[in-house]
């Protein structure tokens, strides 16, 4: 009787753990970077200028490029830090 009892309860342990199986599911996430196509030029509108020295006061233009939409990304440097800042055609800052 206790063999039966004890063999039951072994296959009923075997049972419950086959059970159990964890189902695993990877998930992805697509993203996809646009990028603008800038051009480098040499001078920018004095609207952008002004927008720069309003916005940062020291500002010193490193180098300007600008895309088919007149979007300027232009490399600055204010205090010795160099960042890059993105305006429009009328000197406002874009934020990217």
């Amino acid at each position: 009787m206790k063999k039966l009892i004890l063999s039951a309860a072994i296959v009923l342990g075997s049972l419950s753990i086959q059970a159990a199986t964890f189902n695993q599911t990877n998930t992805t996430a697509n993203s996809v970077n646009v990028q603008d196509e800038y051009k480098e030029v040499d001078s920018v509108p004095a609207a952008v200028k002004t927008g720069l020295d309003n916005a940062y006061p020291g500002v010193k233009l490193d180098k300007a490029y600008v895309n088919d939409k007149k979007e300027y990304k232009i490399e600055i440097t204010v205090r010795n830090e160099k960042s890059t800042v993105y305006t429009d055609e009328k000197g406002n800052i874009i934020k990217k």
